[in-house]
């Protein structure tokens, strides 16, 4: 979503900014990041508010086992404050900032990536610099073979938020419907392949992640090549480069599920689609997902991966400190538990998340080594091979831009 004056005209309206600077915090200077003892010492009896997506069930109860071993290994308690859309608790910083809240913030954690971190990075929202580079369990961090964990679409981190998580767009359809060979095999071909399946295919409704992910996969794989993405969005070449992408789904449009005048709301929305028979072909940004939903119940067995071999999207997922958290020592501590061994593994276990890791496996100690080769990976995990190369993310503005033009051509014009 774009952040301006509308947007922090609403925030202040909303949120009202009830509270006002604690003296006491005004008067204390914070323990340094890289003083951890003084940290967990300040962090004990801490709760930690977490805004964090909260759309599927199996990552909440992630959180929930989160909460525990903070509670248990550290005294500090985590309260899951449930987003349907990360610019919730962004607006809610903003306002903050606004209106001189400079300490005792209603945000202390925030799951987030993309135009959300621009946001926050340049209005100095965020806590000190390099402040995830000094985390303890950052030696872990797989910086070197996975460099989207210093880098958000395409904007560097500098250290102001902490990778949890890797994402890879992957596709599936059920085989006991639809064989791999008569369906697409890339975001360009469904609008051809609808013509002759109409309604078997739909995408959540921008500025779902989800769905604006499959927007940025459309416009990866049709924009002129003279167009580098990986520089902002402009007036000038976003007309150029989104012209064949909304001719396209101006294409698919009266072809989608329910002709495409309604859109799921997110993916367990469209999920639950599949698992119904409504339609062919089930996408997520996480390669484990299909697996979970099989071993939850949520999807038939005869789930598979629908290859995609000239690539789809990848990046990290991460967490950040708002520059006003209340618990923020608490809020650091939980960053540096995500990146542990011990959460990482759970994480990427296929019958609860299959979230993959940020860490380097091999650098690991041997019993964790073998914990993660020995995870369940799940009938509908792909290879490499079946989702294909990494696609680099566009810029953080072009994502801001799609969802604008989406929503004015097929929302407010109809």
């Amino acid at each position: 979503m774009t952040v301006g004056k509308a947007w922090l005209s609403a925030a202040l309206c909303l949120f009202g900014l009830a509270g006002s600077l604690s003296p006491a915090l005004a008067e204390n200077k914070a323990p340094a990041v890289s003083d951890w003892t003084a940290i967990e010492k300040a962090a004990e009896g801490q709760t930690v508010q977490w805004n964090a997506w909260g759309g599927a069930e199996n990552i909440n109860a992630y959180i929930d086992w989160v909460g525990e071993r903070m509670e248990a290994l550290y005294g500090v308690s985590v309260n899951h404050v449930r987003l349907s859309d990360t610019a919730e608790a962004v607006s809610r910083v903003l306002a903050e900032k606004a209106a001189g809240r400079t300490a005792n913030g209603s945000v202390d954690l925030i799951w987030i990536n993309g135009e959300n971190f621009v946001a926050m990075k340049e209005r100095g929202l965020l806590e000190t610099p390099g402040w995830a580079t000094l985390l303890p369990n950052w030696k872990y961090v797989d910086v070197k073979g996975k460099p989207t964990v210093v880098t958000d679409f395409t904007v560097p981190t500098d250290g102001l938020e902490s990778p949890w998580g890797m994402a890879k767009l992957t596709f599936w359809h059920d085989t006991a419907r639809t064989e791999a060979g008569q369906l697409p095999h890339s975001a360009k071909e469904i609008a051809d392949w609808l013509k002759d399946n109409p309604g078997r295919f739909t995408y959540p409704a921008p500025p779902d992640f989800i769905g604006s992910t499959f927007l940025k996969q459309l416009l990866v794989e049709t924009a002129p090549e003279k167009i580098d993405l990986s520089q902002p969005a402009t007036d000038e070449n976003f007309a150029a480069a989104t012209k064949t992408m909304f001719a396209m789904l101006d294409e698919m449009r009266p072809n989608l599920w329910r002709g495409g005048q309604r859109h799921p709301e997110n993916y367990p929305a469209m999920k639950a689609l599949l698992a119904d028979g409504e339609i062919d072909i089930l996408f997520a940004f996480n390669p484990g997902e299909a697996s979970s939903g099989i071993a939850a119940g949520e999807l038939p067995e005869t789930v598979r991966p629908l290859p995609f071999p000239a690539g789809t999207l990848g990046n990290s997922h991460f967490v950040t400190v708002p520059f006003n958290a209340a618990n923020r020592e608490g809020a650091l501590l939980l960053a540096n538990f995500l990146i542990s061994p011990e959460a990482q593994i759970r994480k990427e276990n296929a019958e609860l998340w299959g979230d993959p890791t940020v860490l380097d496996v091999a650098s690991l100690p041997e019993d964790d080594r073998k914990a993660f080769e020995s995870l369940p990976r799940g009938p509908a995990t792909p290879s490499p091979e079946q989702t294909g190369p990494v696609i680099v993310e566009p810029h953080a503005s072009w994502q801001d831009r799609l969802e604008a033009e989406w929503e004015k051509r097929y929302v407010v014009g109809g």
